[in-house]
């Protein structure tokens, strides 16, 4: 059964684990704004400053896979009308490079300036990690939920969790921050140029 978590809780993952599937799902509220809601996941792999070792290490709908193979973005889906996970996350927990210390789970919304869009119009949004029994098991087995709530009202981007070296373990932290200025903000946070 998987532990369903709280803003603010650190969980350790099992030691064991190799392969991780973090799966990212959302409902839009009614909007009468004329566009259709993209939220795009993506993965910033982070050194012991909290920034990008090379802008390569921004994973997203336009970088899917990380140069050595322990991120992959599934790809974008531009409408979260489908059930269960909206977009996903693979993990390859043994070849996360040693000086990569934090890979951070991002939603963004697409456009959302031009849109009129912000998270006040998303509900259900949750992240999910799941452990795959190898890399071809695109379901896994969840073990750990953290439902996102509703107080968001004016954000556009969202650092969702964590998953970060504590010595030889990986640990999982479900972070649920707002921030203004969409993907290019979070970019320019974890140090992408934007140039």
């Amino acid at each position: 059964m998987a532990v369903s978590l709280a803003k603010g809780q650190r969980v350790s993952l099992d030691k064991g684990m190799t392969y991780a599937l973090v799966g990212l799902g959302w409902d839009t509220n009614q909007y009468d704004g004329g566009y259709d809601f993209d939220l795009d996941a993506s993965a910033f792999m982070l050194g012991a400053n909290g920034k990008v070792r090379r802008d390569e290490d921004f994973i997203f709908y336009g970088n899917l896979k990380s140069r050595d193979g322990s991120v992959t973005h599934t790809g974008d889906n531009r409408d979260g009308a489908s059930e269960g996970d909206d977009e996903v996350i693979l993990l390859n927990l043994a070849k996360v490079p040693a000086d990569v210390q934090k890979i951070a789970i991002t939603v963004t919304i697409y456009d959302a300036p031009v849109r009129h869009q912000n998270f006040g119009q998303v509900s259900n949004a949750y992240v999910r990690l799941a452990r795959m029994e190898n890399a071809e098991d695109m379901i896994g087995t969840e073990v750990l939920r953290f439902d996102l709530g509703e107080d968001f009202s004016i954000e556009t981007a969202l650092v969702v969790c964590e998953i970060y070296r504590n010595g030889d373990q990986w640990k999982f932290n479900a972070v649920g921050a707002g921030y203004q200025g969409g993907l290019e903000a979070l970019c320019r946070s974890y140090g992408v140029d934007v140039a």
